[in-house]
């Protein structure tokens, strides 16, 4: 049998959904995978319950239905404050993960370097090497999660291609202040590279913390790919629809990337996300209220507990230290996965391994999520109860 290809034999499976196909088999409750437990708005589902009768179903335009493109441009437009062309400069993808690959395979050749913050989401390494590019990265510092901008500095000097920006980030919670982002762009403008940014906990921000477009910067549109999805702000991660956002020269050529990917999203899902795209900025307002008090309630039920976290400034994550259980004799020469492995089966609730986000030596950290109804929230903090008796 011929070998297959090598790259493919340099990243794992995610291992992300690995936790919730473990997490099936044995009925956690799944705190791994990041996608609520509850439905879209009521608008969406009944615009997609009449879409199921009346169409759309064949093709939509490759690049995205025209009602939708619009729609997208009158949202993203009123964020950035810059008109968007929604026939020249937006591209509608297969989820905010799709739109990341045709982001990297639009701007990078093969031998590129791409600098990754560390955490990251699992994706963007793999990512960069589907794209023939090699991920250099670059560490945040906890607790605050700050970077030291020569190590920036010194990755476009050394001519990288692209730094990818997860704002809110995607595992650690931090949002990138306008500072940090004025300084990034600054010098990507000086080294003429591309900053690649996924947004899509955009909505989800906690006071008093604010989300900052990169591309709404001075000068910054024209050396910016936002890549997002409607997944999070929704509710609707199974129906895949994202986007990209991009100069027109840049979109142009990811329509090609993604017309030869996948071709296009599902016509009917996005005549629905239509609807929820019109909604007023009441509705983002209502989101932002709705994951604060998931938050301080999974937080406060975790300190009453005893187990550390750090304070996520925005997403629907936290992340967990473990190392006071590590150096228990029962998990001896544990790592990471093989705890995460335990709690599925022995407390019932599903984390993430803090290693697969990290390119330093990481051991210590899980990632546990709160994008669920209450009553879960309640029953998960029941579970995690008998782990503080092993500390006692």
């Amino acid at each position: 049998m011929p070998k297959v290809s090598e790259r493919v034999g340099s990243f794992t499976d995610s291992v992300i959904r690995r936790m919730t196909r473990i997490s099936d088999q044995y009925g956690a409750i799944n705190l791994s995978q990041g996608f609520p437990d509850f439905d879209p708005p009521k608008e969406m589902l009944d615009r997609l319950a009449e879409a199921a009768y009346e169409g759309p179903h064949q093709y939509s335009v490759t690049f995205g239905a025209q009602n939708l493109r619009e729609a997208l441009a009158r949202k993203q437009a009123k964020a950035i404050g810059r008109p968007i062309d929604p026939d020249a400069e937006i591209v509608v993808t297969c989820g905010g993960t799709e739109a990341m690959i045709c982001a990297m395979m639009t701007v990078c050749n093969p031998g590129d370097t791409v600098m990754v913050f560390s955490p990251f989401y699992e994706n963007y390494g793999a990512d960069a090497i589907l794209s023939g590019a090699r991920p250099v990265y670059i560490p945040l510092t906890p607790p605050e999660y700050r970077f030291d901008l020569n190590r920036v500095e010194d990755g476009f000097r050394n001519g990288a291609k692209a730094i990818i920006i997860c704002n809110p980030s995607n595992p650690c919670g931090k949002v990138f202040t306008k500072e940090e982002l004025l300084a990034i762009g600054r010098l990507a403008l000086q080294y003429d590279a591309f900053i690649i940014t996924d947004e899509v906990y955009e909505h989800i921000v906690y006071a008093p913390y604010r989300h900052i477009y990169m591309s709404a910067l001075p000068g910054m549109f024209e050396h910016t790919i936002t890549c997002s999805s409607l997944s999070k702000t929704f509710s609707v991660t199974g129906w895949r629809l994202g986007y990209l956002i991009a100069p027109k020269a840049v979109a142009e050529n990811a329509k090609k990337v993604h017309d030869f990917l996948t071709v296009g999203a599902a016509a009917p899902l996005q005549e629905a996300a239509v609807t929820g795209l019109n909604f007023p900025e009441s509705y983002y307002e209502g989101l932002r209220a709705l994951y604060t008090e998931k938050k301080d309630f999974f937080l406060a039920g975790l300190d009453r507990i005893g187990l550390g976290h750090n304070l996520p400034q925005g997403t629907y994550f936290v992340l967990l230290d473990i190392q006071k259980f590590l150096e228990l004799p029962q998990f001896k020469g544990y790592t990471d996965l093989e705890f995460c492995e335990w709690m599925i089966r022995e407390i019932g609730v599903a984390a993430v391994p803090g290693s697969s986000f990290f390119r330093e030596k990481v051991n210590h950290l899980i990632r546990l999520h709160f994008a669920r109804e209450r009553r879960t929230i309640e029953e998960a903090l029941l579970r995690l109860e008998p782990m503080k008796r092993l500390l006692d």
